[in-house]
């Protein structure tokens, strides 16, 4: 998302902004025109990269502290250098082989999320986020029913992604073991495979054309279907490494970080904003105010979908100050999104 229209800049400009900004990141500290005379590569005098760093200041890509002479970027100036100015540094073949074996080890969806997130956090040094699939887009692989007393029957449900769900439900009647069983048995024949979301509508539909011999079973298989097969609540989302944050230079403002940590409780604007993403292919970084969320001024977001089998069925991300390391956490956004999306598919198909 771009805050507002991008100046154009010469090659010289562009290269100085690159750097000062390189630097700005690695050190914490504002960037003087020595420092940039040595590390920028230009053949140029120190009056002249002042002349250009005040007209970066003038267009509103860098700013001046009080307490220096140095300059450091505005939100703006990120904004330019993450969409035309960073030099990605893609993570290591170690790196990758690491993530891969830690999702690996992932045993159902909730395992998978909160590895992913804390895998996010660790190689980033922030923190990791990973927005749940929501479960009425998984395939059901089997379905069993329990009676439990005269109203109550146990609905065992095994998603494709081997996630378990058992589900205490009262139908509208009470149920034989024998009627239970046929009901299963016909839901697990024409329905294994297929999306929550799709499973009671086709019930209705085929009730409605049923011949008398099958009506009595259809009938019990909305009945029992309508309560076991709604997707029931999970959590939104994952995240981890939250204090890591607690440490950080830019964030020492104490009432700003404390609605930061607020909103990491509430989670509510956080899954929202991943949810505005959910249909952008690649990456997508948001720098401070383009969250559109006052408690997330002081930070950026840098998210991607993870999809499996060709469906997109969340976002994860990392949340850091805005002096983070782009480079580094673009690319590993991106392929920690692949590696999730592998790691979610059914064996065989990967």
């Amino acid at each position: 998302m771009r805050a507002s229209q991008s100046p154009t800049l010469d090659p010289r400009a562009r290269q100085l902004l690159r750097t000062l900004i390189a630097r700005y990141i690695r050190d914490g500290e504002p960037v003087g025109s020595k420092t940039l005379a040595q590390h920028a590569g230009l053949d140029v005098s120190p009056a002249t990269i002042r002349n250009i760093l005040a007209d970066l200041e003038d267009v509103g890509l860098l700013s001046s502290p009080h307490t220096s002479a140095g300059r450091v970027p505005t939100a703006h100036g990120y904004r330019v250098f993450v969409d035309s100015l960073v030099q990605m540094q893609p993570p290591g073949e170690e790196e990758v082989r690491r993530l891969r074996a830690e999702l690996a080890n992932g045993n159902g969806t909730q395992s998978l999320l909160g590895s992913a997130s804390q895998m996010l956090s660790a190689m980033s040094h922030f923190v990791g986020v990973v927005s749940a699939p929501r479960r009425e887009q998984f395939a059901f692989r089997h379905i069993d029913f329990v009676a439990l007393d005269a109203r109550r029957v146990l609905a065992i449900l095994v998603f494709a992604d081997n996630e378990v769900q058992n589900r205490v439900i009262e139908p509208r009647r009470a149920y034989e073991p024998a009627e239970l069983e046929r009901v299963a048995n016909y839901l697990n024949a024409q329905f294994a495979g297929r999306a929550l979301s799709d499973i009671r509508a086709c019930l209705l539909r085929e009730l409605r054309m049923a011949k008398n011999e099958m009506e009595q079973l259809l009938a019990h298989s909305v009945d029992l279907a309508s309560e076991a097969l709604v997707p029931a609540g999970a959590e939104d989302m994952v995240m981890a490494g939250q204090t890591r944050l607690m440490g950080v230079q830019d964030l020492s403002d104490l009432d700003r970080l404390r609605e930061l940590f607020e909103a990491f409780a509430s989670k509510r604007e956080i899954l929202q904003l991943l949810e505005r993403t959910i249909q952008a292919p690649g990456v997508r970084i948001f720098i401070g105010e383009e969250t559109g969320m006052v408690s997330l001024d002081d930070v950026s977001l840098v998210t991607a979908p993870y999809a499996a089998n060709g469906q997109v069925l969340g976002v994860l991300g990392v949340i850091g100050p805005k002096r983070m390391a782009y480079d580094r956490v673009i690319p590993l956004v991106q392929t920690a999104a692949q590696v999730l999306g592998a790691a979610m598919e059914p064996p065989g198909t990967r």
